[in-house]
């Protein structure tokens, strides 16, 4: 995979999660029960909180800068310890600025990969399934561009469509 390749991929994941976004409706956005007790914005909130770091850390890492602090304490290591700053910190907010952020962010780590040399390292690492990872070197780390839609497919996409399916 070269870097437009992997560029018109996120760009892909991105339509398919916006179609996913309106199909939910910014009028259920709130409601409980996608996965466990979060509702769908809760859920986004999750997901962008992390791929905040992923962005502000590709572009530190493309301006030859050291990895910026995480967007959350720095206190908190472990990933439950997170989750749950993330859903203090974006439970009260709009779902319309839930969404707003995630888009941005996602835009963010777009425009990191289009501002990388064409031939930029890209590896694809595959689970036992056969579905690809894939990882972008800059500076010498490996990131995982992909990861906010690696993450949701993998671990929130069959509650998201049960939920949905229920729902409907």
């Amino acid at each position: 995979m070269n870097k437009a390749e992997l560029v018109h991929w996120l760009q892909t994941e991105q339509q398919q999660w916006e179609a996913l976004l309106t199909q939910v409706g910014v009028e259920r956005m709130e409601q409980p029960g996608v996965n466990g007790p979060w509702s769908m914005k809760d859920l986004v909130a999750h997901m962008t909180g992390w791929n905040r770091r992923l962005a502000a850390y590709m572009q530190a890492a493309q301006r030859g800068d050291p990895e910026p602090p995480p967007p959350w304490p720095a206190h908190l290591q472990a990933g439950d310890e997170i989750n749950a700053w993330i859903f203090e910190a974006y439970h009260g907010r709009a779902a319309q600025a839930v969404l707003d952020e995630a888009r941005q962010t996602m835009q963010q780590v777009i425009a990191v990969l289009e501002r990388l040399p064409a031939d930029v390292p890209i590896e694809a690492d595959h689970d036992a399934a056969g579905n690809a990872y894939y990882r972008v070197r800059i500076g010498g780390v490996r990131f995982p561009p992909g990861e906010f839609f690696e993450h949701f497919h993998d671990d929130h996409e069959a509650n998201v469509r049960a939920w949905l399916a229920r729902a409907e």
